[in-house]
């Protein structure tokens, strides 16, 4: 299955939360698109609630099922908990670190950084996003795209960096000193929802 390219904002309203992380999108209409959005009051099934918690999660980092279910299986042969394992496994995807450094204003602007060759891992170019950072690896800008305006205006908005990255913002640089705790990662996320539609 291809990675979604429809309208972003709609999906997040049929989900129920913010793929952006800004929260723009459910402001103003905050229930689900569609004709009957405003009054829809389905009750879903314990198999429809596995599914939207494992829609809200894919979506939210962008990867397609077939990268996702990959992911999940790998979580599965680290010890401690498996879902605990898959939410870190895709926190270290280095689109993502890209994005929590603030070097984009969202994922796929993040992902775009990274495809287009923008980004530096231990000084090399690497130019896919679903590359795995290891801890200590450093992340930062190849020279010419120091400049990139998006890149200064996504900084300047950046208000948080997470406590597992160390960030310096003169050099726009930042390292993956240590692997986040269950209460860095999404809130909104059940991720023991998920690990049960795996393993239904």
């Amino acid at each position: 299955m291809a990675r979604y390219t429809g309208p972003s904002w709609k999906l997040s309203r049929r989900l129920g939360i913010s793929l952006t992380g800004t929260g723009k999108e459910l402001e103003k209409r905050p229930y689900s698109p569609g004709q009957h959005g405003p009054n829809q009051r389905k009750k879903l099934s314990e198999y429809g609630l596995q599914l939207t918690e494992k829609q809200k999660l894919r979506h939210m980092y962008g990867v397609n099922e077939k990268q996702f279910r990959r992911t999940f299986d790998a979580a599965g042969k680290f010890s401690g908990k498996h879902g605990e394992n898959f939410m870190v496994l895709l926190e270290s995807r280095l689109d993502n670190l890209v994005y929590r450094m603030g070097l984009a204003r969202t994922r796929r602007a993040a992902r775009q950084l990274v495809n287009h060759g923008h980004i530096l891992v231990n000084g090399k170019r690497v130019d896919i996003p679903s590359f795995r950072v290891k801890l200590g690896q450093t992340i930062s800008l190849r020279e010419k795209s120091l400049n990139l305006a998006v890149v200064k205006e996504a900084v300047e908005a950046n208000n948080f960096v997470p406590e597992y990255i160390t960030f310096n913002a003169d050099k726009l640089e930042g390292t993956f000193t240590r692997l986040p705790e269950r209460s860095e990662l999404p809130a909104e996320i059940n991720e023991a929802l998920i690990v049960e539609f795996y393993n239904r």
